[in-house]
């Protein structure tokens, strides 16, 4: 069961002020318990590559990370450097503020930048924020998504009011169907609740809880 449940888990250390010992105790974790990916931020990208060079575990990194703000422009850019560094996955912050004005087109077409800049060397997942969103919200930012070309959708960045709920995992399963991945990120920190999400949908799983999930009995 752990090392299945392993493979569903995006290894995530994302605190501003975590440092390259840090890190390279993440990459270490991630190759011995057999986990997806490391996500880290921008900044780590190039260490962890090279730690995980010989190893199957992926190497994810944020975007527009985490108020999702930033503008179009910069979120490209962000993406071909993480690339350029090792990256294979990008986790992206959708335009929040747009979406909830109803600038539609403005935040598929972020959206769509960053996926352009992917080029499909890299695998994109976009962080709609649930926490922040209504039902019919969370429809839209998923549809849009999945319109701009995203692999994933994804809850939650972990830096805001809330963090994954198995209701959203479901409806954003519900609307992207089978064949876009969805991604349950923040609070997950046991394997009750971890599983709970892969149970409503999610194939994937974002937490620094990670070691602690997959070693309960």
């Amino acid at each position: 069961m752990a090392e299945k449940l392993a493979k569903y888990i995006d290894h995530t250390l994302l605190k501003p002020e975590a440092t390259k010992e840090q890190m390279e105790k993440l990459c270490t974790e991630a190759k011995e318990y057999g986990f997806y990916s490391v996500c880290v931020n921008p900044t780590w990208v190039k260490e962890a590559a090279k730690q995980l060079v010989d190893s199957d575990v992926e190497v994810c990194t944020v975007i527009g990370f985490p108020l999702g703000a930033t503008t179009t422009e910069v979120k490209a850019f962000e993406t071909k450097d993480a690339m350029e560094n090792g990256a294979t996955e990008v986790d992206m912050v959708i335009n929040v503020g747009q979406l909830k004005a109803g600038a539609y087109e403005a935040v598929e077409e972020d959206i769509r930048a960053v996926v352009e800049a992917a080029n499909d060397k890299a695998l994109v997942k976009v962080i709609i924020e649930t926490s922040l969103l209504t039902e019919e919200e969370k429809v839209k930012a998923c549809k849009l998504a999945v319109k701009a070309g995203t692999d994933y959708v994804k809850t939650s960045t972990g830096f805001s009011t809330g963090g994954a709920a198995a209701s959203d995992i479901r409806l954003m399963r519900e609307t992207v169907g089978p064949n876009i991945g969805v991604k349950a990120s923040g609070g997950v920190r046991d394997r009750e609740t971890a599983l709970a999400m892969i149970e409503a949908g999610a194939s994937r799983i974002g937490a620094s809880s990670s070691v602690a999930i997959v070693k309960e009995d």
